[in-house]
């Protein structure tokens, strides 16, 4: 179990490594310099190459599993089960204001380069006024209201850290791309998780 566990670690840490650096700016800006015929469809491929890369873990996790050793009874079930309901709800309604094939690649793989290149403009949904990283915030919350055995439990703090220190680095980004517009908004609402009092109101949103 032990060694199990110790490979299905090591086995997330290399996933988030690789998909940290291929989301960076510098990767980004390496294919736009070295292939820039190439550069739009960098989103697209990034995101096959992060689902299909996600197989490996999953898998571990499946042929491993074991005895639950969390497990949701009475009623903190139905609250887990309604928690995670209300989570995928939102999250689906919250893809309305995304441009999907924008997030997806498609769209840019679609257009010329130079369309693919312009910039992205500022904008916010009615989610992202109580939380920075919404769709962060709804996944978490279906992890955790899971039953979990020990791989499922290193997976989801494995998923949780990852998702904590990612959204700082995504962050950095964001300040690289929107400047002062991004950090006044930082300080005003909170970044995973909504706080009581810590929102912007609908006249405040950018």
């Amino acid at each position: 179990m032990i060694t199990q566990l110790g490979v299905l670690f090591l086995v997330w840490l290399v996933y988030f490594a690789v998909h940290s650096a291929t989301a960076s700016l510098t990767a980004k800006q390496f294919v736009n310099t070295r292939w820039p015929g190439a550069a739009r469809y960098y989103r697209l491929a990034y995101n096959a190459f992060s689902a299909l890369t996600l197989l490996p873990p999953l898998y571990l996790m499946w042929i491993w599993r074991t005895e639950p050793v969390i497990a949701w009874s009475g009623w903190a079930f139905w609250i887990a089960q309604l928690a995670a309901a209300i989570a995928i709800v939102l999250f689906y309604l919250s893809t309305r204001y995304y441009d999907m094939g924008a997030f997806l690649g498609t769209r840019a793989a679609q257009s010329s380069p130079e369309d693919a290149a312009t910039p992205e403009t500022f904008c916010l949904s009615p989610f992202h006024r109580f939380v920075r990283h919404p769709w962060y915030f709804f996944g978490l919350v279906v992890l955790w209201t899971r039953n979990m055995d020990a791989m499922q439990l290193l997976s989801t703090v494995a998923a949780t850290a990852y998702l904590v220190m990612g959204s700082k680095l995504e962050e950095q980004k964001l300040i690289q791309e929107f400047g002062e517009v991004y950090a006044r908004y930082r300080e005003r609402v909170p970044g995973l998780v909504p706080l009581p009092g810590k929102y912007l109101k609908k006249e405040d949103i950018i």
